[in-house]
């Protein structure tokens, strides 16, 4: 009985390397059709691979359109802080022109006690109307001295911290959170040249430099609270100078010869002991 249905022959292809010149075989791949096709997906698989690690790994993932690198993230932080303080500047001098006007003209003026400030909400008290009547027969004298922030000279009331208005020593990201052991301050990023403000009424006890640091200055405030700001570039007030809440302090950064140098390094303390600044301020 003859052979029937015999197997196919399986074709194989050869792929030579030959010289030119000598017709000398350099190199000679034999392979056949499923060869072939599992060597081209192979191929593209690793292809495939290598271009993901180059755009997700290197800076060439900074060509793809849309993707926010870290230039642009960095100056939306910072335009995002001036439109802020551009806020704050904006509503100050409307209520200083307001307030101008109306003496002028001979009405009554703004109490500054009831302003309002767009990044924060400032702790009102009842005040009696004769009081009120003082303070407004003596605003022109209060224009003149022009405070800054519009933060009036009411009389100190004994407040618990919790009921304290505590100003915002600097519009930014809180970089490194509070911890009691390990970092008892926050670290707040901004730009550097970013000015520094006093959070409260207080008087300038301490002022220093240091090379890791850069520039120092500490506050002495009412209740037995100390307020601490490192990592300046400039200090823009000296020793037992007294101060109010909103009073420029320093310039942030620039000094610094540890990582991350745009940054304030802020400390608040009471009776000794350190006090997370994220409970009372909002940054």
């Amino acid at each position: 009985m003859g052979r029937q249905n015999p197997d196919p022959i399986k074709k194989t292809y050869r792929l030579s390397l030959v010289d030119n010149e000598t017709h000398d075989m350099i190199r000679s791949l034999r392979f056949n059709r499923a060869q072939l096709i599992y060597g081209a997906v192979t191929a593209m698989i690793v292809l495939l691979l290598v271009f993901y690690l180059l755009f997700a790994f290197t800076p060439l993932r900074t060509i793809i359109p849309g993707y926010p690198d870290a230039h642009s993230r960095k100056e939306a932080v910072a335009s995002a802080i001036k439109i802020d303080s551009l806020e704050s500047i904006v509503t100050r001098w409307s209520l200083y022109a307001e307030n101008l006007s109306r003496v002028l003209t001979g009405g009554a003026t703004v109490d500054f006690d009831s302003l309002v400030q767009a990044t924060s909400t400032r702790y009102l008290s009842d005040k009696d109307p004769a009081e009120l009547a003082r303070r407004d027969s003596l605003l022109q004298e209060v224009v003149q001295q022009e405070e800054q922030f519009g933060v009036s000279e009411s009389k100190e009331r004994d407040l618990p911290i919790e009921g304290m208005h505590f100003f915002t020593p600097l519009k930014g990201v809180v970089a490194t959170p509070y911890d009691r052991v390990m970092h008892p301050a926050i670290d707040i990023a901004a730009p550097t040249g970013s000015v520094v403000s006093a959070v409260l009424d207080g008087t300038v006890v301490f002022t220093s430099w240091d090379a890791e640091t850069g520039y120092i200055i500490i506050l002495q405030h009412r209740d037995n609270l100390i307020s601490l700001y490192t990592n300046n570039q400039k200090l823009l007030r000296s020793g037992g100078e007294t101060v109010k809440a909103g009073t420029p302090l320093a310039l942030v950064g620039g000094t610094s010869r540890t990582e991350g140098a745009e940054h304030l390094h802020f400390e608040l303390w009471h009776n000794g002991e350190s006090l997370d600044p994220t409970r009372y301020i909002s940054f």
